[in-house]
């Protein structure tokens, strides 16, 4: 598709800022009411660059009556917009379910910027967006924050108000989990605050056991609408711009590319995939030609979000896809079915296959696969693989900061002297993960230490705990090189990962090793000597400020909800900094500050 066909089809608006400023109108709202038209998912900004921003908003008429809208968007270095580097017509259509977004070039760098839209006499919220670094230039600090799994259904999003309280975030990232595709699911189990009532979906599919999934674009839409509906992801939106990627919720739990994993079945799901890529796209403030996204290809890979940012000489942020390209799981839920006497078709055995994998089991399917391959199975794909070695090694920045949306750290449990048999193995705890590919992580590993690339660091989501841990060119601390720290957010308000382990060891002889948070920690910290930090009970989010000489990050810890369901006044539990020296790969800990 030509750049001309992909601008009119997706309603993609690429604006330059004129070369003097503009006289702000008095409106055209040809004698429109005030009232007929609102924006009930506020505003929003994302991926930052040094002369550009995506402006983002989605506008509807009040009377639920159908039709084109005609919006504009503003944007001055005013907060009373008295002067306009940019006023943009726009046209929110059913197409993109009434969703505008514009990108405007020709910005000032490291300049903050106010930003509204309006429709008739209506006006939006204004929000606030600051320009990146210019090309190289030296930067003395920078603030961010990252966050992820922030499910709906289950306890509260008050971590999301401490977050938009951190006035001086020169931008956010999203690594994944912005919605939760399921309603009713067993990890859904928990209590939730008032305001997030139960969320039904206009189509939707129901499995076995009575819990919901998404299937639909209009299912899609209805979750981002929801979620987008809350004051304080929209906080979070109107004051810094968002560098966003996604992980498996939104589209499907543990998915790889159009694969559902729901089943021992692993089923493809092509149309719903697609469904998904589209609400991702409506709803992010992301730069359309950036992630080329195609509605007219009926492929499932209709998209392309893996890119990078530049701040300066400080930080190259390196965003990847770890679902759209990934191979399937190394280890078949139906063999482990089969195995077990369980149905390999409409059985689910993650247990085994996807969680708690004995480690000769893996070692002998990958080596199996990649020989029926002709290379390791692998998360990122050939091409987004060699893009981003090319990225770091070309970076000349002083932090490369890598958006990673599942954990990459060691994370192995041997049970061999602490459970009878047929527990007593060594277990690989999470194959969701890296470390269920280890041959395509050493491959990224060893690239970093073979070639000298100095301060990358990992900031990622999906385990729903917090952890900071070294990652090695080989995983035996005797003989691995220091390549990367990961650093581990916890989830908004997901389900801890610690709750899970508790819940499925259950009455079995493992239950004693996950009896308590503590308990559990302690034994993953004594089998993986690389961890400077664990927490697997938690929920929050992580913030950074990074300068020429060190990255340091705090661990924001929310207490969880009130017994009477609501959300706790003063939600901070604890706050945990982790302080990593440019050249070093030793994190310093510093718990409770």
């Amino acid at each position: 598709m030509d750049r001309r066909q992909f601008l009119s089809r997706t309603s993609f608006f690429v604006v330059a800022t004129a070369a003097s400023s503009l006289t702000a109108c008095g409106g055209d709202d040809d004698g429109e009411p005030l009232g007929r038209y609102a924006f009930p998912q506020g505003v929003a900004s994302g991926d930052p660059r040094e002369a550009s921003l995506v402006f983002w908003s989605r506008c509807v008429r009040t009377d639920g009556s159908s039709g084109d809208v005609a919006v504009r968007l503003q944007v001055s270095t005013s907060d009373k917009f008295d002067s306009l580097l940019a006023d943009v017509p726009l046209s929110a259509t059913a197409a993109y379910d009434y969703t505008v977004r514009a990108k405007v070039t020709g910005l000032p760098a490291a300049t903050r910027l106010y930003y509204r839209f309006a429709a008739g006499a209506d006006k939006s919220a204004a929000g606030r967006a600051k320009t990146a670094p210019a090309a190289g230039a030296a930067v003395p600090q920078l603030r961010f924050a990252w966050f992820s799994c922030q499910d709906w259904s289950v306890n509260h999003w008050a971590a999301m108000d401490l977050l938009a309280a951190e006035d001086d975030l020169d931008f956010v990232v999203h690594v994944g989990d912005y919605i939760y595709e399921t309603v009713g699911a067993a990890f859904q189990s928990g209590a939730a605050e008032a305001a997030h009532t139960r969320i039904q979906f206009p189509d939707g599919t129901t499995l076995p056991d009575g819990s919901r999934y998404a299937t639909t674009l209009a299912d899609y839409r209805t979750l981002y609408r929801t979620y987008r509906g809350d004051a304080r992801l929209q906080a979070i939106h109107a004051k810094f711009p968002m560098v966003a990627t996604w992980d498996d919720h939104e589209f499907s739990d543990d998915c790889w590319q159009d694969h559902q994993t729901y089943t021992n079945e692993n089923k493809q799901e092509t149309a719903r995939r697609r469904a998904a890529n589209q609400a991702w796209v409506e709803y992010m403030p992301v730069d359309f030609g950036d992630v080329s996204f195609d509605s007219a290809n009926a492929a499932y890979d209709n998209l392309r979000i893996y890119r990078d940012f530049r701040f300066g000489s400080l930080i190259h942020l390196v965003m990847t896809d770890e679902r759209l390209y990934r191979d399937d799981h190394v280890v078949s839920e139906a063999a482990i079915a089969q195995a077990q006497g369980h149905d390999p078709v409409n059985g689910s055995d993650s247990i085994g296959a996807r969680y708690f994998v004995q480690q000769p089991v893996l070692q002998q399917l990958e080596a199996g696969k990649t020989q029926a391959l002709g290379r390791a199975p692998s998360i990122l794909g050939a091409a987004q693989t060699a893009w981003w070695k090319q990225t770091l090694l070309g970076s000349s920045a002083t932090w490369k900061v890598w958006g990673n949306e599942i954990m990459l750290s060691r994370m192995w449990a041997d049970l061999r002297a602490l459970a009878p048999a047929p527990y007593d193995a060594v277990y690989v705890v999470n194959c969701d993960g890296w470390d269920g590919f280890p041959s395509h992580r050493a491959e990224l590993m060893q690239f970093i230490t073979s070639n000298n690339i100095h301060n990358v660091v990992a900031i990622t989501g999906d385990l729903h705990a917090f952890q900071c841990g070294v990652v090695r060119d080989n995983p035996d601390p005797a003989v691995g090189k220091p390549a990367l720290v990961d650093f581990v957010g916890a989830g908004i308000s997901s389900s801890s990962f610690y709750s899970y382990v508790k819940v499925g060891a259950g009455t079995t002889p493992l239950a004693a090793l996950a009896a308590t948070p503590e308990g559990f920690d302690g034994l993953l910290r004594a089998n993986n000597p690389d961890f400077a930090y664990v927490d697997h009970d938690a929920q929050g989010y992580a913030s950074a400020t990074v300068t020429p000489s060190s990255l340091n990050v705090v661990y924001t810890k929310v207490k969880p909800l009130n017994a009477d369901g609501t959300a706790p006044a003063s939600p901070v539990l604890k706050r945990t900094r982790i302080t990593l020296a440019a050249g070093s790969s030793q994190p310093v800990v510093q718990d409770n500050v």
